[in-house]
């Protein structure tokens, strides 16, 4: 990509933009889509596995992947993949669930929802939620995280949670959420041609999700009338992606509402730049991500 396109980029992330594609039209071929993320995976063990028991659960027909710390914690953290509700599945983000066990010594439940369009909303809910209901079992006190789509899963499956007297959970943690059908925020009007995530992927992303039916607060948080009562809350937002609006509307709503939230706004990132795990920016994301929930997790009362 054009890299002088975006003069606001942390530098250290240039040389990586330069190599990418243009993914503007990704979203338009699945199977190949599908296709190169499963090719990215890296092979062999993931560092930190050895420090966990890890297995594969059905729960109510749903695969998840459970990550044990051999602390005997009683902390716990949902863990709700990224793709736009379409891509990805527990091995697409295999490693990240592995850190968070370790470094917030969480047992992590890692769900593998189905995907849009074969499976529309709510199916990719539904899962989500089953995997917080068979975590409320192993764990005492929970908290639940995603990134992009998965962040917009995570605060869908809290405001259910609030709603039905399901599970308690301790603290949410929304990475660059996905929250918003309409579309119509300055961000996501502007970056129609930004790194690995731009406004036809998210307009394409929704009509798959939603499979032709009108979004309801469940399935677009941002439509949610009333944030009150939620779990406190860590948000991330991109400098350079068509999502920060949501986000950033998504926390200031919560602030309005009661709710504690610590949101975050990284300069010169774009939509899953995070994947640059040695740039200063990225560490930074990660330490604060992990800290959050580290700290939602502690044993103070909230």
């Amino acid at each position: 990509m054009d890299v002088s396109k975006f003069p606001t980029l942390d530098p250290e992330l240039a040389p990586v933009l330069e190599l990418l594609p243009d993914m503007t039209g990704a979203m338009e071929d699945l199977a190949g889509a599908r296709a190169a993320i499963a090719a990215m995976i890296p092979g062999g063990p993931v560092a930190g596995e050895e420090l966990l028991d890890i297995s594969d659960v059905q729960h109510e027909g749903v695969r998840l992947r459970v990550y044990r710390p051999r602390t005997g914690t009683t902390r716990g953290v949902l863990y709700l993949h990224g793709g736009g509700f379409c891509l990805g599945d527990i091995d697409t983000e295999h490693g990240g669930a592995v850190q968070v066990a370790n470094e917030v010594d969480a047992v992590v439940v890692s769900v593998d929802y189905r995907l849009a369009p074969e499976h529309p909303y709510p199916a990719g809910l539904d899962d989500c939620y089953a995997g917080l209901v068979y975590l409320s079992g192993l764990v005492e006190r929970l908290a639940v995280h995603g990134q992009s789509a998965g962040g917009g899963l995570a605060a869908a499956t809290v405001l259910r949670a609030r709603d039905l007297a399901g599970p308690a959970i301790a603290f949410q943690s929304l990475g660059i959420p996905e929250l918003d059908d309409r579309l119509e925020t300055p961000s996501m009007r502007a970056f129609v041609d930004t790194p690995l995530w731009s406004r036809p992927q998210a307009v394409r992303s929704w009509e798959y999700y939603l499979g032709g039916k009108p979004a309801d607060a469940y399935a677009a948080p941002a439509r949610a009338e009333d944030l009150s009562g939620l779990p406190p809350a860590h948000v991330t937002v991109m400098e350079l992606d068509p999502l920060r609006d949501e986000g950033i509307d998504y926390a200031t709503r919560m602030l309005q509402a009661g709710v504690s939230v610590e949101l975050h706004a990284y300069p010169g990132t774009f939509h899953g730049s995070a994947l640059v795990v040695d740039a200063a920016v990225s560490k930074r994301m990660a330490e604060d991500m992990l800290g959050a929930l580290r700290r939602g997790l502690s044993l103070r009362t909230s």
